[in-house]
């Protein structure tokens, strides 16, 4: 069995065939919201389906809606909900800036703060932001979790590893110009490495472009096995413990 530890499924690009799509998974999925409303969607999915789980947060493009309010109702779903294992996808993004640093940078703490004080591990997002990442992470060392979709630098990943974080991979994994995500893949132990697809986005070769989906992990696996030189079904074993580990499943 495999573990998506990030999917969107609740987005958009699936209302046409979601049930279906879901209802044929034989895996875990965790489903991070990245508003308040895409997060009261992925709390509405963890109920209706067993085999998905759910997170809930304000990712860093839709920072400024964080205030005391939304943190609440946040807080509220996670009490209600024993599915929600999370608090995501949150983070910082400076690629685009279409929030002021200052805005995400406030809502990433204000997340981390509920994480610390619901004891909940968080998904972060870091594009384009890793000495402001990194400092965020040391002002909650109570704190752990996954920085999903790894860009930074394998020195980056390993002092994640020392801080007692995970390491998640996508699609990217298996793109050509992939020489970054395979160095950290490569040489980071084996016990804090989880897969997953961001989808909709983020889709392997040879589907890259196209809606990505769970039933896509399996490519992600494959190169990963390639990579460090197991068999598939070890790969897939070894991830999907890390990901229950990660969320406490």
């Amino acid at each position: 069995m495999l573990f998506d530890t990030h999917a969107h499924l609740d987005d958009r690009a699936f209302d046409a065939d979601r049930k279906e799509l879901i209802s044929g998974l034989d895996m875990l999925v965790m489903n991070p919201g990245c508003s308040l409303a895409s997060s009261r969607n992925a709390d509405a999915l963890s109920r209706q389906y067993p085999h998905i789980y759910a997170a809930v947060g304000s990712h860093p493009d839709a920072a400024d809606e964080v205030n005391e309010d939304v943190l609440e109702e946040y807080r509220k779903l996670c009490k209600l909900n024993p599915k929600i294992k999370a608090i995501g996808e949150i983070g910082l993004d400076y690629h685009y800036e279409d929030i002021p640093r200052e805005i995400q940078l406030q809502a990433f703490r204000a997340q981390m703060a509920l994480a610390q004080e619901l004891d909940l591990p968080v998904i972060v997002h870091e594009r384009e932001a890793h000495a402001d990442g990194m400092a965020v992470v040391d002002e909650f060392p109570a704190v752990k979790g996954v920085f999903h979709c790894y860009s930074g630098s394998l020195e980056m990943a390993k002092e994640l590893i020392k801080r007692g974080w995970y390491i998640g991979f996508t699609g990217v994994l298996t793109f050509k110009n992939a020489k970054k995500a395979v160095e950290v893949a490569a040489n980071i132990p084996l016990d804090r490495l989880v897969l997953e697809t961001d989808c909709p986005y983020m889709a392997p070769e040879p589907f890259r472009g196209k809606r990505n989906d769970p039933g896509k992990l399996c490519r992600m696996a494959e190169k990963l096995a390639e990579i460090r030189g197991l068999p598939v079904e070890e790969v897939a074993r070894i991830t999907t413990e890390n990901g229950k580990r990660l969320y406490r499943i």
